[in-house]
């Protein structure tokens, strides 16, 4: 059950790459301007909708097999995330008819599955504290409300991408393309960890960890940074140029590091090709945009995906908090992270409604969520350590 989960996995990922082609082909496609969807919009959405099947497929039969729900650690999440945000998509789809935003939500969700896959994916047994329906209640709620939210950054990604003007440098520009420069560095992360791991990379240390007691960590990169007090075992292995501190994971800052520099020589490449800014290179996609109606997409999605995303992070998580730990609220990061996340959204809100933020003020704001959640995802994950750190 485990080996077909995998592979539905796999061929929900191929899915949703042929799809991202089809909806480029409506994009492109001149008849579609006209209020009737084209084959190639048609054929892109039916694929899509294949892969979310496939997809969930994935997480049933997992769930069957594990005899849990499968988001207990970062691989499942990361999948079970991406896996909401094509239903997200879908389910706007249906009332907007917009394909563009396939075209932009599609790349990001493979990356994330991407991203889940360079994790540790055997099923393992879950510890005492997350044997309980709290787990999927909470996980699987709070997942489906960032999945939501992330759609509304998509839009405006396109809205921003539509209007920012390309013809000259200015501090629209430059942020605009600090999106891409990320979504590109996480294309880093995904071809150097798949390397070193084709490579069956491994370099162990002896170590001394924050409650000074002896540990081993294992490195699948080059150690750029090490552990505390550790010492390479593993013969014929780099040695790290600089020792952390205890309370910082020497292995997922590495991989951070890793990421950035690889991330930075690939825009490197992809601009001297494009011989012009990313997001300059992408703007004739949304010639045909309506900048109205994606404005509209934008807010709907935090209208909707703030409620569910407050009952799974925060209340959800709070009862199951005082009910594993006897107290609903401990400052971990992860927890610190979920406020930071609820609070910027409330002020979305806020200033949306109360303030006339609409159009491209709106669409910065959903992008900087979008930003929030993603360093949730991978940066407390991966370097902060925490009571809810997956990694």
């Amino acid at each position: 059950m485990a080996e077909l989960s995998s592979t539905l996995l796999e061929i929900a990922f191929i899915l949703y790459l042929f799809a991202i082609f089809l909806f480029g082909g409506s994009i492109r496609d001149k008849r579609s301007k006209s209020d009737k969807m084209s084959k190639w919009t048609i054929l892109a959405v039916v694929t899509t909708i294949a892969g979310f099947a496939t997809q969930l497929g994935y997480f049933i039969t997992r769930w069957i097999a594990s005899g849990h729900a499968p988001v207990s650690n970062l691989y499942e999440f990361a999948t079970a995330f991406g896996m909401m945000m094509v239903l997200a998509f879908i389910i706007l789809f249906f009332i907007y008819k917009v394909a563009i935003l396939g075209l932009f939500t599609l790349p990001i969700v493979i990356l994330i599955i991407a991203y889940a896959s360079m994790f540790p994916s055997e099923i393992s047994p879950l510890i005492p504290s997350l044997q309980t329906h709290w787990l999927y209640i909470h996980v699987t709620t709070a997942a489906l409300g960032q999945a939501i939210l992330s759609i509304s950054a998509i839009a405006g990604i396109i809205h921003l991408v539509k209007v920012v003007d390309q013809t000259k440098s200015t501090k629209k520009t430059f942020w605009l393309e600090c999106v891409m420069y990320i979504l590109v560095v996480a294309l880093g992360f995904i071809i150097i960890t798949s390397t070193f791991k084709a490579m069956d990379y491994q370099a162990d240390f002896n170590w001394i960890d924050k409650n000074e007691q002896e540990a081993v960590m294992t490195f699948t990169l080059p150690a750029l940074v090490g552990p505390h007090e550790g010492e390479l075992v593993t013969e014929g292995k780099f040695e790290p140029l600089v020792e952390l501190p205890a309370i910082i994971s020497a292995r997922k800052l590495n991989t951070v590091i890793w990421s950035v520099v690889v991330g930075s020589l690939l825009y490197g490449i992809l601009r001297l090709v494009f011989r012009k800014r990313i997001s300059a290179s992408i703007q004739p996609f949304t010639k045909n945009v309506n900048l109205d109606l994606v404005d509209e997409i934008g807010y709907r999605s935090v209208a909707i995906g703030f409620p569910v995303f407050t009952l799974g992070a925060l209340i959800f998580a709070m009862i199951w908090a005082q009910i594993a730990w006897t107290r609903f609220w401990g400052w971990d990061p992860k927890e610190v992270w979920a406020l930071i996340t609820f609070l910027f959204y409330a002020a979305y809100l806020h200033l949306r409604l109360s303030k006339g933020w609409h159009g491209e003020k709106s669409a910065w704001l959903a992008v900087i969520g979008f930003a929030i959640i993603m360093f949730n995802l991978i940066f407390v994950n991966l370097v902060i350590a925490g009571l809810h750190s997956y990694a």
